[in-house]
């Protein structure tokens, strides 16, 4: 794309359809007189009056308590330079969008028109009762400095200078992994800072504090090496003077272990960086071009250990990784700072998150086979999903063990819930039913396992411990994909074909002869179709040998159930499985039944799909308020079709009048419990949240999932297997990594209840 397109390609993304990036939408219901009387006057005086008296009220009755303030008179903006507040105010509206979809924080943007210290602060502090919080952002130095001091020092509510403290931040996380794969020692490492700007004096600060000895570290200006003979240094930069006989910037870099780049682009050479000593440490953070580019400094030195400011390289020092958590912390414990405790808990947070195995829609996000530890992953990447609880539970703690949290937690297991609430769909039931696997280990057998994004799944799997996986299929492929992708683990390998494994597929040949010899199968046959991966893994069930089964992603899901079904029983009581999709909504989770099996079920089979579809979602947790779905209510249609769904709620209201379950009934009205209670108050599931759907038939079923799945975003976990005497269960063909973890942690749940 040319220079021109992307400017007009910015343009365009920030003028339409609508001019910004934020608007306000309201959290309270206002359709009616009554709404607004109680939005507005005269009901609005009651909580003003609860405020008059106690004003720490304010956070129980208005959005303070989750308001941030981004502020700045747009003296230093990115790469920009003093353009002024109002061309300032697209980076701040940016910067309140990211508050927003990572941790959920609303932002107003403040774009203050003063350049004078005094008058800054005023005016903020004027205004600070808004707000719950105040960011301050792309403001010049010196002045940045006792803005910020002064702020901290004169409010009761958290402020940082994010430009400041969010790269000092982000980078001593990265600092300290970096350290510690080059296998050297904090407190005798030989640093040079390239710039003395706000962001590089608070880094160096923060670095002293995590164990940078000052007496190894040197920092450069535009003049050269901050020494403490210069005249004219601001008490800032006089802070980090040094007294070694050192000028210049190539003289500072000679056997150097670390050099941080805060200054401008290319100002650092292949020969500067050969000066260095061994493996070492270059975060060349200038935006938007490095002090030197990443792709020559990596081959100048292939010991070196690079990050940047920069997403298309590995190890980028992304200031999102901070400040929305940290702020997030901070607000939920209604800190009165952030002081520098907070601060160093975000770091080791971080820190501590790249060494943890990562999760595959981050590899997924950024193009990557497995993302793990090492000189190319030392910090966390900005979309890895678990920096919403690891970093503001980290930085909660710190408020609290440090005396500046006004409202403590309690409940550390409500609050992780809270927070995962807060990036969207609520994830809850996904997380209890891997806590549920995780319980009692179980044996899963994957009969694809030299797929490699069922590898992966697997990998995931075993070192979560979601479950033990048994991997079938060449099992010297196996190892040579388990190697690239550092899988490393004692888990069983089996190839049914292979020599080795000859007395075990005899034994479950003989017995699947015994199944289906009155069925035209020979002892031929059954010893042929037990070198087959899906035969072999479902008799692996069968027999005990394996607790339950994972199949199905790279073949259609018709060809994989029919050895399934003619291996594994159903229950008692059942003669037709059936399968279920759970889908995590916006609105909660809803099981959509039959989405891959029966066609054209009648009343009887829709009996009792309905029937197994309770019992799945009761196995999770979840109270089942079934709605029999329809194109007509309750009998308005004396079609075949709306008749099938009628006769089939009878059946259940007669048999099995335990179950919440009605209808026939069209899906708005079942969705939308308001609608239905008005107009079918007879109804038994009148004034329920429905949770379970059953279609009438697999056309309608299957279609309903994939629209929701597709037009809510809406995680699928599925088809479940219903009506099996074990637990077997068969992926949609091409499932993702993510899909096939948590079917695996479904079949282990699905063996644990089986087993009971």
């Amino acid at each position: 794309m040319s220079k021109e397109s992307k400017r007009r390609e910015a343009l365009l993304y920030h003028a339409k359809p609508k001019p910004g990036k934020l608007e306000v939408n309201p959290s309270k219901p206002y359709a009616s007189q009554r709404d607004l009387s109680l939005a507005y006057s005269p009901g609005v005086a009651e909580p003003c009056l609860e405020i008059e008296k106690e004003a720490g009220n304010v956070y129980k009755y208005t959005n303070k308590a989750n308001l941030v303030a981004v502020i700045s008179n747009g003296t230093a903006v990115l790469g920009l330079g003093d353009i002024g507040p109002e061309a300032s105010k697209p980076v701040m509206e940016g910067k309140g969008l990211l508050f927003k979809i990572f941790a959920g924080i609303d932002v107003f943007d403040i774009e203050v028109d003063t350049k004078d210290v005094d008058a800054f602060v005023a005016t903020v502090k004027n205004i600070a009762p808004t707000f719950g919080g105040i960011n301050l952002e792309d403001i010049k130095a010196p002045e940045a400095f006792e803005i910020e001091r002064r702020l901290v020092e004169e409010l009761n509510i958290p402020v940082m200078h994010d430009d400041q403290h969010g790269t000092a931040i982000i980078s001593g996380a990265a600092l300290l992994n970096a350290v510690e794969l080059a296998e050297k020692e904090l407190s005798k490492v030989k640093m040079v800072i390239s710039g003395a700007g706000a962001a590089a004096i608070s880094c160096a600060r923060l670095y002293r504090a995590l164990g940078v000895s000052p007496d190894n570290m040197m920092m450069t200006d535009s003049k050269g090496i901050i020494r403490a003979d210069r005249d004219n240094l601001t008490t800032q930069k006089a802070e980090f003077a040094t007294k070694i006989d050192v000028h210049t910037l190539d003289e500072a870099l000679v056997d150097a272990d670390v050099v941080i780049g805060l200054s401008k682009a290319d100002i650092m050479t292949p020969a500067l960086l050969r000066s260095m000593a061994a493996d070492p440490i270059v975060f060349a953070m200038a935006n938007p071009d490095p002090e030197i580019d990443y792709n020559l400094a990596v081959a100048t030195r292939n010991d070196a250990i690079m990050a940047t400011g920069r997403s298309d390289f590995p190890n980028q020092v992304n200031n999102v990784l901070g400040f929305p958590f940290i702020f997030r912390g901070a607000l939920d414990v209604r800190a009165t700072k952030i002081n520098e405790a907070m601060k160093m808990a975000a770091v080791h947070a971080l820190a501590a998150l790249a060494k943890e195995t990562v999760p595959e829609q981050v590899n997924i996000a950024y193009g990557a086979t497995k993302l793990a530890f090492g000189k190319d992953y030392i910090i966390p990447k900005p979309f890895d999903p678990r920096l919403i609880t690891t970093v503001p539970m980290a930085v909660a703690k710190a408020a609290m063990e440090s005396g500046v949290a006004a409202t403590p937690i309690k409940d550390w297991n409500k609050y992780q819930e809270e927070l995962h609430a807060r990036t969207g769909a609520d994830k809850k039931l996904v997380r209890l039913i891997m806590s549920q696997a995780k319980s009692n280990l179980q044996r899963v057998v994957f009969a694809e396992g030299d797929e490699l994004d069922v590898l992966k799944a697997a990998q995931l799997v075993y070192e979560e411990g979601i479950a033990i996986p048994i991997l079938l299929g060449n099992a010297e492929y196996i190892r040579e994909m388990m190697a690239t992708l550092e899988f490393e683990g004692d888990v069983t390998i089996i190839d049914p074909k292979k020599e080795t494994v000859k007395e075990m597929r005899d034994a479950y040949a003989h017995t699947y002869w015994q199944l289906r010899q009155r069925k035209g199968i020979t002892l031929y046959d059954a010893q042929r179709r037990m070198r087959e991966r899906n035969y072999y893994a479902a008799m692996m069930v069968r027999e005990g040998d394996a607790d339950a089964m994972i199949s199905g992603y790279s073949r259609s899901y018709p060809n994989v159930l029919k050895p399934i079904l003619q291996v594994i029983d159903t229950q008692e009581g059942v003669n037709r499985v059936a399968t279920t999709n759970l889908m995590i909504t916006n609105r909660g989770p809803l099981f959509i039944s039959d989405t891959s099996i029966n066609i054209n079920p009648n009343a009887k089979e829709l009996a009792k799909i309905a029937q197994m579809t309770s019992h799945t979602a009761a196995l999770f947790g979840i109270q089942p308020k079934v709605a029999m779905l329809s194109y007509s209510n309750f009998g308005s249609s004396k079609n075949e079709d709306a008749q099938k769904v009628s006769k089939a709620v009878k059946l259940i209201h007669r048999f099995l009048p335990d179950i919440a379950v009605d209808g026939p009934i069209q899906a708005d009205f079942a969705l939308n419990k308001t609608m239905l209670t008005n107009k079918f108050p007879f109804s038994k599931i009148a004034g329920a949240a429905v949770n379970t759907l059953v279609l009438p038939d697999l056309n309608a079923a299957n279609i309903a999932y994939k629209l929701i799945k597709e037009l809510d975003n809406a995680l699928s976990i599925g088809p479940i297997m219903m009506g099996l005497k074990h637990p077997v269960h068969i992926l949609q063909l091409g499932a993702s990594v993510d899909e096939i973890v948590n079917m695996t942690a479904v079949a282990a749940v699905d063996a644990q209840n089986k087993k009971k």
